[in-house]
Order: C-alpha cells, then structure tokens, then sequence
C-alpha cells in the first residue's frame, strides 16, 4: 500500500517562554526527495524537525507529514517517520548487532531479514570490527554511525536527519550521503537540517534556509548559490612578468582583484570545470601559465551575511 510520502507545513509557531523559536515557517518536501533544512546554530532547525517528526507540538499551523495530519495523527506519522536521535537510546549492554537487529525487529522485520539488514549496514558504516562489542565501549563517531544505521533499518517511509554529519569523521560522512541516494532512489523521503552549505548541495533537491525562527530563501542548492553570486577563481603566478600579462588578458573578462606582492588575481568565475579548463588552457597558450589555482565556492557564511539579518545576540 503506497502511502503518501511528502511533507507538507503551513505558518508553523512555537514558542518556548519568551523566546519565538519558530515565526510562521512553512516547509515543503515532495516524496521521494531530499529537503533541507539550512540555517545557523540557533535558527529553529531542531525545533522544526521535532515537530515534523511529533516530537514536539506546535503552537499554531498546519501540517500533513506521509498524508496525515500533524495535529489529529501523530501517532500514525511516528510508524512510519524515524528521526535519528530517537535510538540515541541505544542499549549499552547490547552489542552493536543485537542493538541493530532488535530495532529491526521493532520495525517489524522478520528474523532472517533483521540479521541480514542489520549486518549490511554495520558493514556500510564500518562497524563490523566493533558489531559485536558492546555499546557502553563505542567511541562518540562510532554511536553516532550506528544510530544512523539504526534510523535506516525497516525503510521507513520518510527519515528526519538532525544534522546527521556533525561529528562524523569524513569517510562516514560519505557513507552516510551514498546511502541517503540510495533511499531516495528507493521513493524514501527525507528530511535533513544541516549547517554545511557543502553537504546541502551533496544531498538537497529542495533547501529552505532558516534564520532566527523565519524562512529567508528557499530554492535548489543551485538557485540558493546563485542568488550569492558566483565561484572566486585564485590564480597564483610563478614570477612577476607571467603576473603582469596575465593580468592584462584577464582584465578583459571584467573585473579582476590583483595582489601584486603575492603574484595572485582573483575573479568571479562560473565554475563549471569546463570555462576553468578553457580559460587556464587560454592562459598556458599565451605563454602566461598559472603555477597555482584555487577556486573558492560561496560559503554558508556569505549566505547568511547576505541572506540573514545581523546577529546581535546568538540564539540558541
């Protein structure tokens, strides 16, 4: 029985005593994607997803998360949504296989199936070594690994991702973002809050950039980069002379930074790696080659600078 799989917020509110942590946020995830949820530390990106995942209640708005209603069927939405974090209760006495094939039991695995998942995804995350130790002696990536495996098992039907990243060393964070394609080329829909503009271009179809409680753009990791302008190209040059005529000829391309103590120029660039590849190979003809090439995406630092207003007190 194929459910409906998106999600879908209107004005959501939440207030904690004074402090507004949402403003009237609506947020929409179509099945099968991957929608994020970008913002500072502080900007209501927890709040928002706790909600989505009936962990917290909102104080006004409407929602509908796998066709129900937020408000009326939290406790369907909690069988078919997993949020990691949730298993961040994992069993310490249990070893890291029983704790995976228990919580696949609970997902209504069957036996063989529970064993055979559960094996795949300690192999996936670099478990394996450690499956059959008990918890209580993992390190803080290793728990951090195995509750994502966890939130995986059973294919839920939509996977709130809390800042899945944070703290994973950088071959668990591919991991993780492979296994994420795949579930979304399964028709899982996924919901991921993130504060790396790197790993929400990775893995977003769909961003909504949050700040102080508000909604401040939305759009594909695409759109959002080019409403920030374009990639800085940093060319570094092996003496004065190749410097100098190089600088000449990029001048034409229009407006071009030069740091003569350095020997480096720097100019907006489309960086697709073709116009990079034509424009270095234009410079290498002309006899002026580059010695050193950099070439600087827009952070999520420039995003919200241009996009957020300015912190005058960090909000939690």
């Amino acid at each position: 029985m194929h459910h409906d799989r998106s999600i879908e917020l209107r004005g959501i509110r939440k207030s904690f005593g004074e402090v507004l942590a949402l403003r009237g946020v609506d947020l929409d995830v179509p099945a099968g994607t991957v929608g994020c949820v970008l913002g500072p530390n502080g900007a209501g990106k927890t709040t928002l997803v706790r909600i989505v995942a009936t962990l917290a209640s909102m104080d006004s708005g409407t929602g509908r998360v796998a066709g129900l209603d937020l408000a009326t069927d939290a406790r369907r939405i909690r069988e078919r949504i997993r949020l990691t974090g949730q298993f961040a209760a994992l069993d310490d006495i249990l070893t890291g296989r029983e704790n995976l094939e228990m919580i696949a039991r609970l997902a209504r695995l069957d036996r063989h199936r529970a064993r055979r998942d559960a094996g795949d995804l300690l192999d996936r995350f670099d478990l394996t070594d450690a499956a059959d130790r008990r918890v209580s002696t993992y390190s803080g990536g290793m728990r951090r690994r195995i509750d994502l495996a966890a939130s995986l098992l059973g294919q839920p039907e939509v996977i709130v991702l809390d800042e899945p990243t944070t703290g994973l060393d950088p071959r668990s964070r591919q991991t993780l973002w492979s296994v994420i394609h795949e579930l979304v080329g399964e028709g899982t829909t996924i919901v991921l809050t993130t504060q790396y503009l790197e790993e929400a271009d990775a893995l977003a179809d769909h961003i909504t950039l949050i700040d102080r409680g508000e909604v401040v753009a939305t759009g594909s990791p695409r759109d959002l980069k080019a409403r920030l302008g374009s990639d800085t190209a940093i060319l570094t040059f092996g003496d004065s002379t190749t410097y100098e005529r190089a600088k000449e000829r990029l001048v034409e391309r229009g407006d071009v930074q030069g740091d003569d103590t350095d020997l480096r120029l720097s100019f907006a660039i489309d960086a697709t790696s073709a116009t990079l590849v034509a424009l270095l190979d234009e410079l290498h003809q002309a006899g002026t080659p580059a010695a050193r090439v950099e070439l600087t995406t827009p952070t999520l630092d420039d995003v919200f600078l241009q996009l957020t207003s300015p912190r005058t007190a960090a909000m939690r």
